[in-house]
């Protein structure tokens, strides 16, 4: 099927022939949808702290943070920003000069809302010898948002959202990226250090770069810290071949073999490469301006506190089996512990001789662990908190998409829709053993759960692989807690107009 230069540009991506075959075995069989018991909940996997509670989280955290362990922020930052002005693109596009949808309309009656509005007013004088307000008094609005969109102007339809203006301040206007600097301080420095890691595009690195060296001398000074900044892009090893709809090799028009990214569960390879005991991962459109910061601040330290502790739990049992100095009695207690407080219900158990019990606790015990902040469900879209089913019988927590789930199923659509949970991707991660070995994480993906969509190519229909997700089936084989947030701390920004919203404008 391959010739030799295929075999060459399949090595040249740090791939081989085993691994290609296999990626095409996918898209011939497909993969299995999930088996489902059923949508997580408080007091079903979910746990809602009382502020007592909470309290003591915070202060285990601190605690943990006093020990001079290393901590980074991890921030998938490679996204572009195009979807975010997509009705932008199509206003461009469309037969009508003045606005003519509420969406359009909203956003040039918000205009000066925007925190990029000075910089869009000085491209417009630049490229157009005139302002905003005198453009939109002539009516020449598209003139406005070429200016925001095209190359020429602020180019804003071709960048990543971490480099765009989101919030107003006094005396600027900060993006994401500097959002999330300040993030890291009030919550994930420590020995006197802030270590932030985000995942760039390669056309957008050296922006990136930019933009840091820029900015970092102010924050350092600010809170008074060495910050630790790096950048890191998707592996080549990580593209998917991409298939006809027969589900031969797609080539392209000079025959060559179409590979694309594999999506944000290719990340798992940037996370692992990662060197920290602790590892926060949000999203970067997930910020708020600093005066809204103190609950998302609060709320992050929750969960790195129940992280910790539950480790120090988890740490305590493995230590226990591998001295082999145990009662049956503590291997119950180790039961109810995955039961209860990992929600991994495991059947069959009381079958077992100690012995065997202990193998299969300590395999269950010894491997990364992540808390899951979820917020109440206010039908945004995207996955939420599951209990599912694994291949050897037991139910854990899951984080699931929708496409992961059997749309033809009446009973697992009712769940998906009337659950009560959604995942603002927001998690804390422990990749270490209690030895201090770093885990490693392509060992716990389940390749079984990544998925098929439809593309084109040159005018061609295709169909390309996505990787399981990074924080679904990339983390399937993780232990999970997942921890009730309040909805103030999910705050994300999938269009322009969302930026009028007002945990995004400055403080009245």
């Amino acid at each position: 099927m391959f010739n030799a230069e295929d075999i060459l540009q399949i090595e040249q991506k740090g791939m081989n022939e085993a691994q290609i075959n296999a990626q095409l075995e996918n898209f011939k069989n497909g993969f299995e949808f999930l088996k489902l018991e059923g949508a997580a909940a408080v007091g079903k996997g979910i746990v809602a702290p009382t502020e007592d509670e909470a309290e003591a989280y915070i202060q285990a955290w601190n605690n943990y943070k006093a020990e001079g362990h290393n901590i980074t922020k991890f921030v998938p930052a490679s996204g572009a920003a195009s979807r975010m002005f997509k009705n932008l693109f199509e206003f461009l596009n469309a037969d009508y000069e003045a606005p003519d949808t509420d969406f359009e309309k909203t956003f040039f009656a918000h205009i000066h809302n925007f925190a990029f509005y000075d910089a869009l007013n000085d491209a417009c004088f630049l490229n157009e010898g005139k302002g905003i307000d005198a453009l939109i008094e002539e009516r020449d609005y598209k003139a406005v948002v070429a200016n925001l969109l095209g190359e020429d102007g602020l180019n804003y339809g071709q960048l990543p959202k971490g480099l765009l203006q989101f919030h107003t301040y006094n005396d600027c206007a900060k993006t994401p990226v500097e959002e999330h600097l300040t993030e890291a301080a009030l919550y994930a420095s420590s020995r006197g250090e802030a270590d932030v890691h985000f995942t760039v595009s390669h056309e957008h690195h050296d922006l990136f770069q930019e933009l840091i060296d820029r900015v970092l001398p102010e924050f350092k000074a600010q809170y008074k810290l060495t910050y630790n900044v790096s950048l890191s892009e998707q592996k080549p090893s990580t593209d998917t071949i991409a298939v006809n709809m027969d589900n031969t090799p797609f080539r392209t028009n000079d025959g060559k073999l179409l590979f694309r990214p594999g999506g944000h569960g290719a990340l798992i390879e940037n996370l692992n490469d990662l060197k920290s005991d602790i590892v926060f991962i949000k999203n970067i459109d997930n910020v708020v301006p600093d005066y809204l910061k103190a609950e998302t601040v609060y709320w992050k330290q929750v969960i790195a506190g129940v992280l910790v502790e539950v480790q120090k739990q988890v740490f305590g049992y493995l230590r226990l089996l591998d001295s082999h100095k145990y009662s049956h009695d503590d291997l119950e207690e180790i039961i109810r512990f995955t039961r209860h407080t990992l929600g991994c219900n495991i059947s069959g158990l009381k079958d077992l001789e100690d012995t065997e019990l202990h193998i299969y606790l300590r395999k269950k015990l010894n491997r990364p662990i992540r808390v899951c902040g979820v917020v109440k469900n206010v039908g945004e879209p995207g996955g939420g908190p599951f209990l599912a089913y694994n291949p050897d019988g037991s139910v854990s927590l899951q984080i699931l998409e929708s496409s992961q789930i059997d749309q033809n199923n009446p009973e697992y659509m009712k769940m998906f829709t009337q659950g009560t949970h959604f995942n603002p991707v927001d998690l804390v991660c422990a990749v270490r053993n209690y030895k201090g070995e770093k885990f490693n994480l392509p060992d716990f993906v389940d390749p079984a759960t990544g998925f098929i969509s439809y593309k084109s190519k040159d005018g061609k229909e295709l169909k390309a692989l996505e990787l399981p997700g990074l924080w679904n089936g990339a983390m399937s084989d993780w232990n999970t807690i997942m921890v009730e947030v309040p909805l103030t701390t999910f705050n994300p920004v999938k269009t322009v107009n969302d930026l009028l919203r007002s945990q995004h404008q400055p403080s009245a």
